[in-house]
């Protein structure tokens, strides 16, 4: 079992805190690694480093910054199976999509390198006479980046590839459940010779460490991806110093299926969506409305795909589709969710219950239910777990409206081959990201934002960089 420090200042140190936080393998339940619980000290530690670091950074050309991301993308390549591995261990994501994540943070990070020569300013005509208005985007100075445990690698990315090409520098907060596989990026890119302070890693609990970072005058931003309570308490402590946040928060991603829809595109979409990670995903779909009169078909085709589907231990189970579930907790909730609906009506398809075949573990089999309303809990709050309820819809208009009716505006879906339909589907919905006539994943060069409570700012492509930029206005008058 590997017992990890903190990262600060380029150096791995012992917490000021005396206790461990334990990493289970939430296949099997058993200590894989433990974790400082942290401190308050071990945060103000990060931040003076960071901040001291931050104008020697800033300095430096931002290709050369970027050149620092780039020896970070050929780390995560030279190490990339092993990385794989270790992010199956500790969160029960099934090998070959762990793979895939740990591949694509490692292009994520070329990504954001390319940025270096396109961070531009404006010059603005002045009323004024022999004056010019110049635009500067200028880095923030300290960013904090506090990681979710369903990806948290490459929200790592997300997080520090975006504060560092823009002169920021960075500390991160994994997330307890999932902390391995940065920490041993953490010491993986100890001798790419970037200056000590730049990034720093700490461990520890969210009350504890999360809340630190986030009170204090150091940071400049916050960039959270969490839960919406986690995102309330971000703000909260933010508002002491008025800190700018940016927040990727919880999903109640609608699916849309129209009866001019390929249905074998739209199954294995939204099948391939709720099962991915076992449905821990913020932009899989969480509740399918289908037109009326190709709704018995749909769920004839759902029914028999989600039959199909693999369960299996993540790092060892061949051809498995999914695995456990992160945690006791999350199997507790989801439990209680479909037993919930059950009682309000809901009728169960296919699973709805613990699966069977393993002595430990959290694992959940995928769920489809139906005879839903639009007024359950099943249907209004985030299950992040592989189940899915459905719902008929008579019209486009009642489909649109059901679709808005939700406190959430993080990802949406619409399978339609009408042009019309398509068009009016995704200009009124009130989501940040639709996605047509395909699976629900974003790409690194869009931007993954949420409306309403799914979150303030965003991530990915430029609009993503630049909320780690603010702008200098310097009015220059000359004779």
């Amino acid at each position: 079992m590997k017992t990890y420090k903190q990262y600060i200042n380029g150096q791995f140190i012992n917490s000021t805190s005396t206790t461990q936080i334990n990493v289970l393998n939430p296949c099997n339940e058993e200590v894989i690694s433990s974790i400082p619980t942290g401190s308050a000290e071990d945060a103000n530690l990060a931040l003076e480093a960071a901040k001291d670091a931050q104008p020697k950074w800033e300095a430096l050309p931002a290709v050369q910054r970027g050149a620092f991301l780039h020896k970070m993308a050929d780390v995560i390549r030279k190490n990339r199976v092993y990385l794989a591995e270790t992010l199956s261990k500790e969160q029960a994501k099934v090998i070959g999509l762990a793979q895939v994540e740990i591949d694509v943070t490692a292009d994520y990070f070329d990504y954001n390198a390319g940025w270096a020569r396109r961070i531009e300013g404006e010059i603005i005509q002045s009323d004024r006479e022999k004056e010019h208005i110049y635009l500067h985007k200028v880095p923030i100075g300290v960013a904090v980046g506090i990681c979710p445990w369903n990806f948290p690698f490459f929200v790592m990315a997300r997080k520090v590839a975006a504060s560092l090409i823009t002169g920021n520098t960075c500390v991160i907060k994994p997330s307890s459940e999932a902390p391995n596989t940065i920490m041993e990026f953490a010491e993986l890119i100890q001798n790419i010779g970037m200056a000590p302070g730049v990034l720093n890693f700490v461990c520890g609990s969210g009350r504890l460490i999360g809340n630190a970072l986030s009170k204090s005058p150091i940071t400049g931003i916050i960039s959270l991806t969490g839960s919406v309570s986690a995102g309330q308490q971000i703000i909260t402590a933010a508002s002491e110093n008025i800190t700018k946040v940016s927040l990727e928060l919880g999903g109640k991603a609608p699916a849309i299926v129209c009866s001019d829809a390929n249905l074998d595109l739209a199954v294995n979409a939204i099948v391939s969506s709720k099962v991915i990670f076992s449905g821990q995903v913020c932009n899989c779909a969480e509740r399918v409305y289908v037109q009326d009169d190709i709704y018995d078909e749909f769920v004839e085709k759902i029914t028999k795909k989600i039959s199909e589907v693999k369960i299996d231990d993540a790092l060892t189970g061949i051809d498995a589709d999914m695995s456990s579930l992160v945690s006791q907790s999350q199997i507790d909730k989801i439990s209680e969710m479909v037993e919930f609906a059950k009682k309000e009506g809901a009728e169960v398809l296919i699973g709805g219950k613990r699966a069977e075949n393993f002595n430990k573990g959290y694992f959940y089999e995928p769920t489809l239910l139906t005879n839903v309303s639009q007024q359950m809990e099943i249907i209004q709050e985030e299950v992040f777990g592989p189940v899915l309820p459905i719902m008929k819809f008579n019209s486009i208009d009642e489909a649109i409206s059901l679709s808005n009716d939700s406190q959430f505006g993080l990802t949406s879906s619409v399978f339609s081959e009408n042009f019309n339909n398509i068009m009016k589907i995704t200009n009124e919905l009130q989501f940040g990201e639709t996605y047509v006539n395909r699976e629900h994943f974003e790409a690194m060069q869009g931007f993954h934002a949420g409306w309403k409570k799914s979150g303030i700012g965003g991530a990915d492509g430029k609009h993503g960089m630049e909320e780690f930029l603010q702008t200098k206005v310097v009015y220059a008058k000359y004779f």
